[in-house]
């Protein structure tokens, strides 16, 4: 499964008013780990930076003139980001400039949604915590996702803190499913062979890292979800 963490920065709030993307960062996750494989880039919007955007991202109008074009790096963005689902804090906004944007180019590029799916974290986050404030910042304190480094605004930056703070809203770095799991024939060298009296054999599989992770923040989440009280974490042994 293809995931990609999306976030943008603009030169303003609405692109009805004709506000553009200056700054677009993603990362790629495939079965819910980090390939290494990122897309980021600073755009010249064609026009001006709000003087109240410049305050949230730091991106002056200098900065961003010898960018390129949104229309120069159109087809490198589709790309990497087809066939993906798309993991976005507030979609509606990211994915409104995008569409804009691919409108500016003409038809034939249709909308983001035509090349993807789109997951939005602040629906998941508002369903797990009503009533509650569900910005990027307060989820990063409530599931201890650190955001030291978050002075300004940033694409690149904030996708990945996003994606930190979605595997942990969502249960872990990785999927435990029959497809994950190594065959036994892969890990011999994790088997211990005990024989009884009987002359038969009782194989041993040890946990891999991952399953070991996957326990951990699993007991993790029942321990939140119960007040505090995990009678197997207090029990947890090496």
């Amino acid at each position: 499964m293809k995931q990609i963490i999306l976030d943008t920065e603009t030169t303003g709030l609405e692109p009805k008013q004709g506000h553009r993307i200056i700054e677009i960062g993603c990362i790629e996750l495939v079965n819910r780990r980090e390939t290494n494989r990122n897309f980021h880039q600073y755009i010249n919007p064609e026009r001006d930076v709000d003087d109240g955007a410049f305050n949230v991202h730091g991106l002056s109008n200098e900065f961003l003139q010898n960018k390129s074009r949104f229309a120069d790096i159109a087809q490198e963005f589709i790309d990497f980001i087809k066939d993906s689902e798309l993991i976005i804090h507030n979609a509606p906004f990211d994915t409104g400039f995008i569409n804009a944007e691919l409108k500016l180019l003409g038809k034939k590029w249709g909308r983001v949604e035509d090349y993807c799916t789109v997951f939005d974290t602040l629906v998941l986050a508002r369903e797990k915590h009503p009533g509650q404030k569900n910005n990027l910042d307060a989820l990063c304190k409530r599931y201890e996702v650190d955001n030291s480094q978050r002075d300004l605004h940033g694409a690149l930056l904030d996708a990945q803190i996003l994606l930190d703070v979605y595997l942990k809203m969502t249960g872990g770095q990785t999927d435990l499913s029959f497809d994950s799991v190594e065959p036994l024939s892969e890990k011999k060298d994790k088997r211990e062979e005990l024989t009884g009296s009987n002359k038969s054999s009782l194989i041993i599989v040890e946990p891999s890292e991952s399953e070991i992770e996957q326990h951990h923040l699993f007991l993790e989440s029942v321990k939140e979800k119960s007040g505090g009280k995990c009678i197997w974490s207090e029990n947890e042994f090496d």
